[in-house]
């Protein structure tokens, strides 16, 4: 095969960037995608070029380190599969493919395909934990939870942190990475002393860092690589109101959204007295 590739080539996150033409020939349909672009970097190498950055550890779709745009889609046209699980087989000979960054201002480039996504460990640390002891490990059968509820939590918690929902999302959203965080630890006995405010305050370091209002568009859902549900973010979005509701002497609801948010110009301008 031979693959024609328009990658995004951008020294820092202060540098403009642009796109660069490569043509890959003698591509295996068994590579993997990633393989592909290290045959690519070895070429480049040879002839004393910069290679292209992008970022990678397990490479079996476990880890999350991976991930950029594929011709606008994150992680390629391969559904609930990673960048590294996607082999070249599933493109064609002479195929042209854009490969860029994660878009999304709360993900600032470091290079070429390489985002900072350390805006999620900020969200987990505001209020992705729980409450435990350390130490030796509970009998197995000290705390009874329901297999239904255990299996949404797992589900929940299958979230690998990648970034593509951010990535795909029109407002560049965190909600369905902050509901899966939220939904795996709020259905489980040990997640219920933190629950009360952890919503919130997850909800509050996400708007911080930058990311997008939630509106349920459902593009998040679509390109997730483990099938993450919507589900969640309607859970968080109930512990928040259950939180706000309860606090409401502490909260300030009229000012969830940010003054300069899209969602405000649907409000009603106030009335100017003469």
């Amino acid at each position: 095969m031979r693959i024609r590739l328009e990658i995004w080539r951008q020294k820092d996150a202060k540098d403009p960037g642009r796109f660069v033409t490569y043509e890959v020939p003698d591509v295996s349909a068994h590579m993997s995608f990633l393989e592909m672009l290290d045959v690519l970097n070895g070429r480049l190498v040879a002839k004393g070029e910069e290679p292209v950055a992008f970022d990678s550890d397990c490479r079996e779709g476990i880890c999350g380190t991976c991930g950029f745009l594929v011709n606008g889609v994150a992680h390629g046209p391969l559904r609930h599969a990673t960048i590294c699980q996607t082999h070249m087989r599933h493109f064609h000979d002479g195929e042209t493919l854009r490969l860029e960054p994660w878009r999304a201002a709360a993900f600032p480039v470091v290079k070429d395909l390489c985002v900072d996504r350390s805006a999620f460990d900020r969200i987990i640390a505001a209020g992705g934990y729980v409450s435990v002891r350390t130490g030796s490990a509970p009998e197995a059968n000290a705390i009874l939870v329901p297999k239904t509820e255990a299996d949404r939590a797992m589900e929940a918690a299958a979230c690998i942190g990648c970034g593509a929902c951010v990535a795909q999302c029109p407002n560049a959203s965190a909600a369905l990475f902050s509901g899966a965080k939220v939904a795996h630890l709020g259905v489980l006995p040990q997640g219920q002393p933190e629950r009360p405010g952890r919503a919130v305050r997850m909800e509050a370091q996400a708007r911080a860092e930058g990311f997008g209002h939630c509106t349920s568009i459902g593009e998040c859902e679509a390109v997730c690589p483990v099938g993450i549900k919507l589900e969640v973010i309607a859970r968080m979005n109930r512990d928040w109101l259950r939180a706000v509701l309860a606090r409401r002497q502490e909260a300030e609801p009229f000012e969830v959204l940010p003054r300069g948010s899209p969602m405000r110009l649907f409000e009603a301008e106030p009335v100017k007295k003469e």
